[in-house]
């Protein structure tokens, strides 16, 4: 059960990594901003995994879909298989699956694919894999920002962002 929980939480904190070191590489932000930047998003309730992924998808040219691959769709369903589960077991209710633990560890194992295939892809392609501890840095590629699909031009903009293309309705 601890693995299940654990590899869960590192999908979930590597995308929302890999979404707010993109956000970081706009000029209009800079050390001064990183605890605005991480407060806004800690503090808005309606933002889950599947809205960073949409984040992501709406910022950067290449969809995690794209970066992840062949594996995308199984993948993706087995990740929104495995919150369910979780999001039932740790409100105390039983699930309708009965899982085994095997069954939990072929989720785990999902799971780390999912991490290590985006990581990949994502040091290829903007050089940061979502595991580094501190996604508030600048890329080593100059002018990342410029490939974009949307332009963020001050700390405002952040939250309207995430109100517009991240949050759950």
């Amino acid at each position: 059960m601890d693995a299940f929980a654990l590899s869960l939480l590192k999908a979930e904190r590597q995308i929302r990594r890999l979404f707010t070191h993109l956000v970081y590489q706009f000029l209009c932000f800079g050390p001064s901003d990183v605890a605005h930047l991480r407060e806004t998003l800690a503090n808005n309730r309606k933002v889950y995994f599947r809205g960073v992924v949409r984040g992501f998808d709406v910022l950067y040219p290449r969809s995690v879909k794209t970066l992840v691959g062949a594996e995308y769709d199984r993948l993706s369903g087995r990740l929104d298989d495995t919150i369910n589960h979780r999001n039932k077991i740790f409100h105390g209710q039983l699930t309708s699956s009965y899982l085994s633990r095997e069954d939990l560890l072929g989720y785990v194992t999902d799971i780390r694919l999912w991490c290590r295939t985006l990581a990949e892809s994502s040091l290829i392609e903007f050089s940061y894999d979502g595991f580094a501890r501190n996604s508030f840095q600048k890329s080593t590629l100059t002018e990342l920002y410029k490939r974009f699909n949307v332009q963020l031009n001050s700390v405002e903009s952040y939250p309207d962002f995430i109100h517009q293309y991240m949050q759950r309705r």
